[in-house]
């Protein structure tokens, strides 16, 4: 199909899936995750495929693996959008003006969604619980690599919708990754009212520069932690391995460590140990701390590895770290490792990523894991949506006016 057939059904599509109840949307979703189910061993041999044909580093080919653990968590997280409440007229502000008139903001869906992303499958299925939630007909278009796999996870859907009646044309898998297709629908305006590219940086670009539909980017995740002085050693520790090493290649894993100064001595051979299958770049001060440490370049301080690769930089205090993070940092997430309450508020004050962590991994700043059900993926974008974004994050809001009889004079 070309761009104008597939954004016209698309909006077509969308306008009974906007008018339906929160429960023909939650029948709809469950079953999606049935069929996904149903659909598992052909997903499964779809997924083998991709990866026999790949050609990728480690992190991507980890990002685009499905087995039968993370099938089962997939169809988990579907299940889990479904049993989050419906956004669509929720009321979120009421009043009542001096002249009698009662006004409110209620949700509704913002339309037709593209999302554009690569490798990860699980996205295909997310994305479409996600906007399915929040009343969203969507376009999905994954990358060349995964195609076999977002294809079969395509098919389930289309067939979970057609059992509860609802069009197959309100989640649109696209079986053509060319990016002159892709160019073609970023130009439907009057059709698709957003769009969501998450991927590498030269994908986000490439969007960013030629939409003419609102954009709202997911870029790197430089992901911060910073341990502070009065700092739990064995939390730190246990904070920054677990960020960097369980899942190297996502953006929400640790790609660089600043340590205060006072505690650099003591906590940075600790960290060496801790760390002895990642590779530690560390700036001078590090270094001289732990001389196995390769010496960092400007360069590994903004870099976001996706691998078990780690930069660390020793700073004087605080306001150093959080300097640093806004010399560096890419508005995704920064954490800090305190027992110093004080610290803990200065730092939430002081940093602007879409996610501040206080005690705990970055690993956390997911919208699964933060009570979203899934995610469409990490804003790194102020406007409308910053950090996760669920079901309300696909939402606007409409003013309704109730009245009686009121005129203006």
């Amino acid at each position: 199909m070309n761009a104008e057939t597939i954004a016209l059904a698309a909006r077509h599509g969308s306008r009974p899936l906007a008018r339906a109840t929160a429960e023909q949307r939650t029948a709809a979703i469950e079953a999606v995750a049935a069929a996904l189910l149903e659909h598992g061993d052909e997903i499964l041999a779809a997924n083998a495929g991709d990866l026999a044909h790949a050609s990728l580093d480690a992190p991507m080919r980890d990002r685009l693996l499905l087995d039968r653990a993370r099938l089962d968590k997939l169809v988990r997280a579907v299940k889990d959008v479904a049993a989050l409440p419906d956004p669509v007229g929720q009321t979120v502000k009421a009043w009542t003006r001096p002249n009698g008139l009662r006004v409110s903001r209620r949700r509704i869906p913002l339309g037709v969604i593209m999302i554009i992303y690569e490798s990860r499958p699980n996205v295909t299925a997310d994305a479409a619980a996600l906007c399915l939630r929040s009343g969203n007909a969507c376009i999905l278009r994954g990358g060349a690599e995964s195609l076999r796999s977002n294809v079969a996870i395509g098919r389930a859907i289309a067939a979970g919708l057609a059992r509860v009646g609802l069009p197959g044309d309100a989640v649109q898998v696209l079986d053509d990754p060319s990016r002159d297709l892709m160019a073609a629908l970023l130009q439907r305006d009057e059709e698709i009212d957003l769009v969501i590219p998450r991927g590498g940086e030269g994908l986000i670009r490439f969007v960013a520069e030629r939409s003419r539909i609102p954009v709202i980017k997911h870029y790197r995740g430089n992901c911060h932690v910073f341990v502070e002085r009065s700092a739990d050693v064995a939390r730190a520790l246990a904070i920054i391995e677990n960020g960097k090493v369980q899942r190297p290649g996502v953006c929400n894993a640790v790609e660089s460590v600043l340590v205060d100064a006072p505690i650099a001595s003591t906590f940075l051979p600790l960290l060496a140990a801790r760390l002895s299958q990642v590779e530690l770049r560390g700036d001078a001060r590090a270094c001289s701390v732990v001389p196995t440490m390769t010496p960092a370049t400007e360069a590994d301080f903004g870099a976001e590895y996706l691998d078990l690769v780690c930069s660390v930089a020793v700073v004087d205090d605080l306001d150093a770290a959080v300097a640093h993070i806004e010399r560096y940092g890419s508005d995704h997430t920064e954490a800090i490792v305190t027992t110093d309450d004080i610290a803990a508020d200065r730092f939430i004050a002081a940093i602007d990523s879409s996610t501040v962590v206080v005690n705990a991994s970055t690993r956390f700043a997911d919208g699964g894991e933060l009570g979203l059900g899934a995610e469409i993926g990490i804003s790194t974008t102020r406007l409308h949506a910053y950090g996760p974004m669920g079901a309300e994050e696909l939402t606007t809001t409409q003013f309704v006016v109730h009245g009686d009889g009121q005129v203006r004079s």
